[in-house]
């Protein structure tokens, strides 16, 4: 019962994120999002077994009952605040492919992608680590 109520907590956290990211991009722009993961720390909490997938499986929850669509940069952002917020060093990696245009967004820990397809890791020039 502990584990169920625990992962509907992150399931709302992950909304309250997703929102945030809406808010915040629409005031500030991309860049105060950045500067901000820039300087988020990561929690002193050390991470249990399992949480890492816990967390990615609530934000993408999250973006199925989320009012909006949300694309792989908002769920990335959220993932690595919530995945920090939770004593585990996340990075926010933004890539791109040059022709045909593509770009696309997911995390890293250790890296490794938590996330996304792995596949995009090797078939994308990396443009932003965060």
């Amino acid at each position: 019962m502990k584990r169920r109520v625990h992962y509907t907590w992150l399931v709302f956290r992950a909304l309250y994120e997703l929102a945030r990211y809406e808010v915040m991009i629409a005031l500030r722009g991309f860049g105060f999002i950045q500067g901000h993961l820039k300087r988020q720390s990561i929690a002193a909490k050390a991470a249990g077994p399992g949480l890492q997938e816990i967390i990615c499986n609530a934000v993408l929850l999250a973006t199925c009952l989320y009012w909006k669509p949300v694309l792989c940069l908002q769920r990335s952002v959220c993932a690595v605040r919530l995945l920090r917020r939770y004593g585990i060093s996340a990075k926010l990696v933004i890539g791109y492919r040059p022709a045909p245009f593509f770009s696309h967004a997911w995390v890293e820990v250790d890296g490794r992608v938590v996330n996304s397809s792995a596949a995009y890791q090797s078939r994308m020039r990396v443009l932003c680590v965060v």
